[in-house]
């Protein structure tokens, strides 16, 4: 090995660890560590910034303005809707809900899928006394197993494609990936149906969890006369930065102040709602002319009106709430938000609500203004699961919804009928998305998650290094010695192990990126079509089912379906069994 493999081989498994153990933001660790192959001169600039037009990684660009404007039409939620309320049964409506969502997720982003389903599911399945965790990990599931359908399922057959075009290759053809992906998904959901719900657990969501148990988050004061801080601030009265308590609204009349403010005056006769350590209530009520509002019929859904509403929010990987408490990030005044419960693997945080720092996957239960869904649904900080009991700032247009789906089913047909690449037809469809108004400018920049493409454009330059320096072919070889004395089934195996560990452990982009230089050194020492292997890789590193980090949607549903990291090991092991399975066979069989 030279010092040039030596240093890349050192970083690379550097940036693996930064990705485990979430030192920062993915896209974050990865662009550093590109920063560095760029200063140590291992990449030149053009080779560092490669990714960044990479076709594959461009196209994504685009899916997610295209997914976006299908999304705010609010036509597919309102139609999956009505068609899961006719089911009867519990496997009846699996079926129903769970086929078309895996057909919808090969032409669409599953993310905004499984987001814009999640609080639907949610409450169907309150409604009909049903845990939603029966009904969560399936959705993620089913929406990833659908994505592996077509080359515009999933951001990872985009990646590969991509990757494919720089190297020369030809690429994906749009339903190439089928041979694979149909029947992974028939015999996945099969599988969902039959044994996976029955391994599921049965837990309650946050929502229903504090609902019931309002009284351990929910606490209220009574402001008397004798209060000595009568017509002063919040700040001023000692009522902000308490210790694990903190004042979420202020019900003074008929009047509600939320989310309060550091400047908000406290006058007689003010209810002062907190949320918190409820324990710690006893010191504060010691205070002259505060007095502790025993037996309070005060519940969750009280704190609703026409100005806040209750909404739910998963903290995502990319979010920069990552690296600061609650209090540090000014998450009250940043969003406009308060924040009366914190939930991780489904258990409460027991500590002051603004020293919490947070992790992706964490839940919040927010009581938030009226329009902090419309601003940001579309925010990388976190997957806002809006409840549907509000006005849905989707539901606007009907007309421009409908012209919205069939431009995308138009601009599919032409990519399949070979009129268009794929990065053709999204840019049209993007345009036309625009000259006709369906979208504005500045919702299709909201609708762009610009650091999921930092993180695909900064992996490409990782993936240079390894090829450029050698480490991708010596890689390569050392998997050759192992695997050639017990044949060509058994290499394909390894590959898509390796692949499938590591998106399960990183992200499926940066896995598959990481693994096609190996694989192509590989398909091209043993003077195989390379498409097989590409293939291998591509359904390996989509195939995320054992862990909640893998995948953006496992951890969008971890959160409200209440469930643990085991819970995923136990539903999802049999699952990637299943699919490695199927997809090494017709690999073996088909290319080979």
């Amino acid at each position: 090995m030279s010092f040039e493999m030596i240093f890349v081989l050192v970083m690379i498994i550097a940036m693996l660890g930064g990705l485990l153990f979430e030192v920062a933001r993915p896209d974050i660790v990865i662009f550093t560590v590109l920063t560095i192959f760029l200063i140590t001169g291992i990449l030149t600039p053009e080779e560092a910034l490669r990714g960044f037009s990479n076709q594959g990684m461009l196209t994504i660009a685009l899916l997610f303005v295209v997914a976006g404007a299908v999304q705010k039409s609010g036509i597919i939620e309102g139609v999956m809707k009505s068609w899961l309320n006719k089911s009867k049964s519990l496997l009846g409506s699996m079926v129903r809900f769970f086929v078309p969502t895996s057909i919808l997720s090969g032409f669409l982003n599953n993310t905004p899928i499984v987001v814009t389903f999640t609080p639907m599911i949610k409450t169907w399945c309150e409604e009909h006394d049903i845990a939603p965790s029966k009904f969560l990990i399936p959705l993620s599931y089913a929406t990833i197993l659908g994505g592996t359908i077509t080359l515009m399922g999933t951001s990872t057959n985009l990646v590969v494609h991509g990757m494919l075009v720089d190297y020369g290759y030809q690429g994906f053809s749009i339903f190439q990936l089928a041979v694979i992906g149909i029947p992974i998904a028939i015999v996945g959901l099969v599988y969902i149906f039959t044994v996976g719900y029955k391994l599921l657990p049965e837990h309650k969501g946050l929502r229903q969890q504090v609902k019931e148990d309002s009284r351990e988050y929910i606490s209220e004061l009574i402001v008397e006369s004798t209060f000595p801080s009568i017509n002063q601030s919040v700040k001023q009265a000692g009522l902000r930065g308490l210790e694990g308590l903190y004042l979420i609204e202020i019900i003074r009349g008929k009047e509600r102040i939320s989310p309060v403010r550091s400047t908000t005056v406290i006058q007689t006769g003010d209810r002062l709602i907190f949320t918190g350590l409820i324990s710690t209530m006893a010191d504060l009520q010691h205070t002259k002319g505060l007095t502790l509002k025993t037996g309070t019929h005060l519940e969750l859904d009280d704190l609703n009106n026409g100005n806040t509403q209750l909404v739910e929010a998963v903290v995502s990987h990319q979010s920069s709430l990552l690296t600061a408490s609650i209090k540090q990030a000014q998450f009250r005044s940043r969003y406009d938000a308060g924040v009366i419960a914190v939930h991780r693997n489904n258990e409460r945080i027991e500590s002051k609500i603004g020293d919490i720092v947070l992790k992706p996957g964490d839940i919040l239960l927010l009581l938030a203004g009226a329009d902090f869904i419309e601003k940001y649904q579309q925010s990388s900080d976190f997957y806002v699961l809006s409840p549907l009991n509000t006005q849905h700032p989707f539901n606007r247009n009907p007309v421009k919804g409908w012209l919205a789906v069939i431009i995308l089913l138009t601009m599919i047909t032409l990519v399949t009928l070979g009129v268009f690449s794929m990065f053709k037809a999204m840019a049209i469809a993007v345009i036309l998305l625009l000259v006709t108004r369906v979208i504005t400018a500045e919702e299709a920049k909201k609708y762009i998650q610009f650091q999921v493409l930092l993180l695909i454009a900064s992996s490409f330059g990782v993936g240079i290094a390894m090829t450029k320096t050698g480490l991708a072919q010596w890689i390569a070889d050392g998997l050759l010695a192992i695997g050639e004395p017990l044949g060509l089934f058994v290499i394909i195996l390894f590959i898509y192990l390796l692949t499938n560990i590591f998106t399960e452990l990183i992200t499926n982009s940066a896995a598959a990126i990481l693994m096609i230089p190996i694989g192509l050194k590989m398909a091209s020492s043993l003077q195989l079509d390379p498409m097989g292997f590409a293939v291998t890789i591509a359904i390996a590193a989509s195939a995320s089912f054992i862990t909640p980090i893998g995948y953006q949607t496992n951890l969008i549903v971890y959160g409200p379906g209440g469930y643990k990291f085991t819970d995923y090991i136990k539903v999802g092991t049999p699952l990637s069994l299943i699919v490695m399975a199927i997809t090494v066979t017709i690999v073996y069989y088909g290319w080979f």
